[in-house]
């Protein structure tokens, strides 16, 4: 772990050993996004530290090393995807972008034109930390495929919302154009794409399909920072920079936050065994993405209070014009098929599941909350979500149950596997990429009205 000191270094070293992303970036301001560290609490209900995780508020606080190890990972970005991004002006775009699939496919050895930006990049990914047993990950990732294939496609649209609710941390989406159904569409299905290929057997292996999609994710928010900042209007005094390190971690670690939850509920201080192998599978996945090993805890508690920190340092701020908006497309975005009958009758399902998913995990079941965010919960909506849950955990009950068999397991997890790539078809190809062309300009500060 890094002193704080040592840390404060690496952010400021940004704006020296980056200047063409960070050079206009004064790393001793405190944005407005960032609450200031106040022992006492008073402005802990200005924060997205809600509900019955609240009363931590002053526990939290008084971990003044925590809070400010949470304010520095704010201002920091990816440290070594950023530098390779970063030659856009001078390699162009698509040949970086075919330079890292090529580095990963066949190694940084057989690109031959590979500048020292993109060698570093992929040493550090291949830089396993000690602490990595990769068949306890394999453990995890099929424990997961379970939930994967039968949970998540229902899902994925709820969870996507959760990531628009604050529009400090919302807004590097707005500017790159998934205001529009199409590009909302476009980037559930990445999202949804990369967790799904991670939990595939040996993906995340250094040859494996789930390495090379945590190298491309990693490129294309170093490409949003560097398109975002180089725009001019990027105000830094409130946003602080786009996609902090900070800002990884609800779509990197919400799995473990809900397991954490649950164990501490249960009086528990220890994972076991098959949680301990699904935390595990996280932090790998989310050390590939880039994630500081400080964000990765590995216990209850640890994972719990570092989820909570951040959001206790994240200033509370739902903007209509750039969250509203954002769910609003979200919402609306077709994810599947809808030319057939069937096809028609699914979406309108997994629409209702997927708010109901929303409203029980991030609006503390609480429809006016829900509504409040733009996302109106109708009784139709939950009666199709109940029909939907009946299915979709009668499905993994029995696939869990299946797995506690010796040879039927085996069998079952080849189904699993098998449905898990027909839904990986079903989301077409992963660009994985950020189109400067289609950003809109960032509010200036004062623009925007929050509520």
């Amino acid at each position: 772990m890094h002193s704080l000191d040592d840390l404060r270094r690496k952010v400021e070293s940004q704006k020296t050993g980056n200047p063409a992303m960070y050079g206009g970036i004064d790393f001793a301001a405190r944005p407005e996004r960032l609450l200031p560290h106040d022992p006492t609490g008073g402005q802990a209900h200005l924060s997205e530290l809600r509900g019955r995780f609240a009363a931590d508020a002053p526990r939290l606080l008084e971990n003044r090393e925590l809070m400010g190890r949470m304010a520095l990972y704010t201002m920091l970005g990816d440290t070594v995807a950023d530098p390779y991004a970063a030659l856009m002006p001078q390699r162009g775009f698509r040949p970086l972008v075919e330079m890292l699939v090529r580095a990963c496919d066949e190694g940084v050895e057989a690109v031959t034109e590979a500048p020292p930006e993109l060698v570093r990049f992929i040493r550090a990914m291949e830089d396993t930390p000690p602490w990595v047993d990769m068949t306890l990950i394999e453990r995890g990732a099929r424990i997961q495929r379970n939930a994967m294939a039968n949970f998540a496609p229902w899902a994925i649209r709820g969870g996507f919302i959760a990531t628009f609710m604050n529009k400090y941390a919302a807004l590097p989406m707005a500017l790159t154009g998934t205001l529009s159904h199409k590009t909302a569409a476009r980037r559930i299905k990445e999202t949804a794409t990369f967790f799904a290929t991670s939990t595939l057997p040996g993906a995340l292996r250094r040859d494996g399909a789930g390495f090379k999609a945590a190298a491309m994710v990693r490129l294309m928010h170093s490409m949003v920072r560097f398109n975002v900042l180089s725009q001019g209007r990027w105000d830094q005094t409130v946003y602080g920079i786009p996609i902090p390190q900070v800002d990884q971690m609800p779509a990197g670690l919400i799995g473990d936050f809900f397991l954490s939850s649950g164990a501490l509920q249960q009086g528990r201080s220890t994972f076991n065994a098959d949680e301990r192998a699904q935390v595990e599978l996280s932090r790998y996945r989310c050390f590939l993405l880039g994630l500081p090993q400080d964000l990765l805890g590995d216990n209850p508690r640890d994972v719990v209070d570092l989820w909570n920190a951040r959001m206790l340092s994240l200033r509370r701020g739902f903007d209509p014009q750039t969250c509203g908006a954002l769910l609003k497309a979200t919402m609306q975005a077709r994810l599947g098929d809808t030319s057939t009958p069937a096809g028609a009758l699914r979406e309108r399902f997994e629409r209702s599941f997927s708010k109901i998913y929303f409203l029980q995990n991030f609006c503390d079941g609480r429809d006016e909350r829900a509504k409040a965010f733009g996302v109106p919960i109708s009784a139709v909506d939950k009666a199709r979500a109940a029909v939907v849950g009946a299915h979709v955990f009668g499905r993994m009950r029995a696939y869990t149950a299946a797995a506690k068999v010796p040879v039927l397991g085996a069998i079952a997890d080849r189904r699993l596997t098998a449905r898990l790539r027909r839904y990986l078809g079903t989301l077409g190809h992963a660009e994985f990429t950020s189109d400067a062309a289609q950003y809109r300009p960032a509010p200036l500060k004062g623009e925007a009205a929050t509520v």
